[in-house]
């Protein structure tokens, strides 16, 4: 394990046998089976792979993923500092600058890297099969170029067949279906006309609609409401004039993006990196892709002097209605049970060890 190979996963897919990387969204409209990460900020790696099988997940090897200590999670913002946030967000709220901002935090643990090996994120993926299915779970390690990821991602950024297009926008996060508020809905279809505004700058005229408006949707764990919104690209729209409309995914910004992100720039103390970003792949032969919202992944910074860390995001929108002790504990209901997953201390049965 000093050198592990580059590798993708989603699902029951497997890609191996590194051939390309490219920073170019072009690519993505060539040739090839591409994973493809691009982080919050903007840093988009494509990875293009010559061999592409179906295999299940595998089972976890005990032993082959050592976490950090359940009570080694350190917040960029502390519950104070988190609370604060959301009042501000308010502020601008009732200034009418926005109508609505995501707040997130990134948790960050050392990671105990054994001697002589290096931690696989594709270990950890195999554990977050068993404790956290996704719909949209995988694995990008490109070690070479500093992406150790892994998602249990529930939430569709962009879904492309042909000229077909879709996205399922998340908003709305509680318990059981009966914890959703009035504030969930609203909430859900703001962003809902966020992404048809977004999706419209790239699409045939008329084309844009929403088959699915707030459906409750199941998770471990947790209940999100799900919309739906699909469109047909305009002709010679490809990837990157898609990524170009719709990029960072509404869902995780705000309404307005643009005053969203003026916001999230002042508020966060930490960069997203790819929670918040878009993580999936491309089949540019078949004109087929996936692409999941960077949300319930983890990823590996071996950049920091002290030594390798685990880091994780979790986050929610804020509107005039948020209360902001209901928005932290939103935060950790999404983290609590992943990060137990990573720390060794979640149990089979469903319950998180003390």
């Amino acid at each position: 394990m000093h050198d592990l190979p580059p590798l993708a996963r989603f699902g029951g897919l497997v890609a191996s046998d590194l051939r390309d990387v490219t920073s170019d969204p072009a690519a993505l409209d060539s040739a090839g089976f591409w994973a493809v990460t691009a982080d919050f900020e903007g840093g988009l790696v494509c990875a293009r792979f010559g061999d592409v099988r179906s295999e299940p997940v595998p089972a976890p090897v005990p032993g082959a993923w050592r976490g950090p200590a359940a009570g080694d999670w350190t917040s960029s913002m502390d519950r104070a500092a988190y609370t604060a946030g959301v009042r501000r967000i308010r502020e601008h709220i009732a200034a009418g600058e926005v109508y609505q901002a995501n707040l997130c935090r990134v948790l960050t643990a050392p990671l105990p890297d054994r001697p002589g090996a290096r931690a696989d994120v594709d270990a950890l993926t195999a554990r977050l099969a068993r404790g956290n299915p996704a719909p949209y779970a995988g694995t990008i390690r490109l070690p070479a170029h500093g992406v150790e990821i892994a998602t249990a991602s529930p939430e569709l950024y962009l879904r492309r067949d042909g000229r077909t297009v879709e996205s399922g926008p998340i908003k709305g996060t509680g318990r059981t279906a009966g914890d959703l508020l009035e504030k969930d809905h609203a909430e859900n279809v703001m962003i809902v006309d966020l992404v048809r505004n977004d999706l419209g700058r790239v699409a045939v005229p008329g084309s844009v609609t929403v088959p699915e408006l707030c459906v409750v949707e199941p998770h471990p764990g947790l209940v999100h409401l799900v919309s739906t919104v699909r469109a047909e690209l305009a002709p010679r729209a490809g990837w990157a004039a898609l990524l170009a409309a719709t990029f960072p995914p509404g869902s995780v910004t705000g309404a307005p993006k643009s005053s969203a992100l003026t916001i999230i720039g002042a508020l966060e103390t930490s960069p997203r990196g790819p929670y918040c970003g878009g993580i999936g792949w491309v089949d540019a032969d078949r004109g087929t892709g996936e692409l999941a919202v960077g949300i319930r992944t983890f990823w590996i910074d071996r950049t920091l002097p002290a030594g390798p860390v685990l880091k994780f995001g979790t986050g929610a929108g804020i509107t005039w209605g948020s209360d902001p002790d209901r928005e932290w504990e939103e935060t950790e209901l999404k983290a609590a049970r992943l990060l137990a997953v990573a720390s060794g201390t979640y149990r089979e049965t469903g319950r998180t060890a003390s």
